[in-house]
């Protein structure tokens, strides 16, 4: 088998998995319970493992640790928006 197949595969698993832990973040009105140190730690890292992966030139790991990043940046501001929200109310 193609090594990258196991890649993209994976690659699929995990994003599946933050997608559906973004969308529960999502439902939760106060965002309870979710540390914006995640999401900054996150970050970093993704920013460092897209440098890496491009460095020695694996194009999965680029996509993947770039699909990262996005749902690291979009479950903080979901969760900003809704811990401004329930600071309002």
């Amino acid at each position: 088998m193609n090594p990258d197949v196991i890649g993209w595969l994976a690659s699929i698993v995990l994003l599946a998995t933050l997608i559906r832990q973004v969308v529960t973040m999502a439902r939760d009105p106060e965002a309870k319970g979710v540390s914006r140190w995640l999401f900054i730690g996150q970050c970093v890292a993704s920013v460092g493992f897209v440098a890496y992966s491009a460095m020695v030139g694996n194009k999965v790991f680029v996509a993947t640790n770039v699909a990262i990043l996005i749902t690291a940046i979009v479950g903080q501001c979901i969760v900003a928006r809704r811990k401004s929200r329930h600071a309002r109310a």
